[in-house]
């Protein structure tokens, strides 16, 4: 059978070349039907306001399925990974139209890149025929790529625990925003996770953010035993892990209104915290339900770039406790970091206090 031609997707005032528009990105499901490239393309089109809104002027890697999503397929974190069926792209793809516009960001290894900066719907259309799903922007804005104006709670249920679990703790983690004097707006994961993100003052570096998110979470631990920040998943048990390390350079999460790849194209959707608080499951918001909600009802993050908020008074709890925790693996060893190893696999007397292995 012939290849489809490509069809032109409007998108704001530009249209946009979709190659393999009949592409099965997404098998139907038994509550969802099946999923084109040309549906993800329009589908980006369909919810501008929100992604936009999450997106623009921000440094932004793609997470790309260009074979669609199926079981069993997985995504590239790393060298050992290049037989996977997707990946992360973080530096602008060849062929990029003329109107992508980009920002320059430094990996903690101290090389940089350019990477796509999303100012206009017609780029997210574009990176959908380029096989994109996801979007996965840095918290800083192209004018200042090294301090954030985003704090960001990741509350990720850990086995044994849902996303009951993880309501319950947004519920918890919005009180103690509002005790700090700060409003934070809450989405799903997509899956079975909640994001609080807070609007700040670009005035910390990540390393401050970061510190600030340990006190946060620690804070939530005190306020709630089915919290934790345990780094190693062996200590962690059956609560919600706050990862601290969302806030860590280069590392990002699923921007609000990114598809996931998971069968029946789920949504990473914002929602305000009356609707979370009542949400039982999170598989209704998808692909199909999600820009009627948006078209019909608004973005419930139309006011989060209204207030900027400061981040001293997290900054001055973790100065009560300033102990470090670990960082991702892939991220040079920092100062005053714990040990890389396992607290089952730890030999005290074989460990230096930097993580270092004393032979003999």
């Amino acid at each position: 059978m012939a290849a489809a031609k490509p069809v032109m997707v409007r998108a704001g005032e530009r249209e946009v070349r979709v190659s393999s528009p009949d592409r099965v990105i997404y098998e139907a499901t038994e509550t969802t039907g099946e999923v084109t490239k040309l549906m993800v393309a329009e589908y980006f089109a369909s919810v501008e306001d929100g992604l936009m809104r999450a997106l623009r002027d921000r440094p932004t890697a793609l997470e790309r399925w260009t074979s669609g999503v199926r079981p069993g397929m997985k995504l590239a974190t790393g060298p050992q990974d290049r037989n996977a069926d997707a990946f992360y792209q973080k530096r602008v793809p060849k062929g990029a139209p003329d109107y992508l516009e980009t920002a320059t960001i430094t990996f903690p290894s101290g090389r940089t890149a350019d990477e796509i900066c999303p100012t206009e719907i017609a780029v997210p259309v574009w990176c959908a025929h380029m096989g994109t799903l996801t979007f996965h922007p840095w918290p800083v804005r192209r004018a200042d790529v090294d301090h954030p104006d985003e704090l960001r709670i990741d509350l990720d249920p850990q086995p044994g625990t849902g996303f009951a679990d993880a309501v319950r703790v947004a519920g918890v983690a919005r009180e103690l925003l509002a005790d700090l004097g700060m409003t934070g707006f809450a989405k799903t994961s997509g899956n079975r996770g909640i994001h609080v993100y807070v609007r700040i003052e670009p005035q910390w570096d990540f390393a401050a953010v970061r510190h600030a998110a340990i006190a946060f979470g620690r804070e939530l631990e005190k306020r709630d035993d089915g919290v934790t920040t345990a780094w190693w998943k062996e200590e962690r048990g059956t609560r919600i892990f706050v990862d601290f390390n969302q806030n860590t350079r280069d590392r990002t999460i699923a921007s609000a209104y990114s598809l996931r790849p998971i069968a029946g194209a789920p949504v990473s959707t914002p929602l305000s915290w009356d609707e979370l608080a009542t949400l039982d499951s999170p598989t209704g918001l998808n692909l199909f339900t999600v820009p009627e909600r948006l078209a019909s009802d608004g973005d419930p993050w139309a006011t989060i770039d209204d207030v900027h908020h400061s981040l001293q008074p997290l900054l001055d709890l973790w100065d009560e406790h300033p102990v470090e925790l670990n960082f991702p693996p892939d991220h040079p060893k920092m100062p005053g970091e714990p040990p890389r190893v396992q607290p089952s696999k730890k030999v005290e007397s074989h460990w230096d206090e930097d993580g270092n292995r004393i032979e003999g």
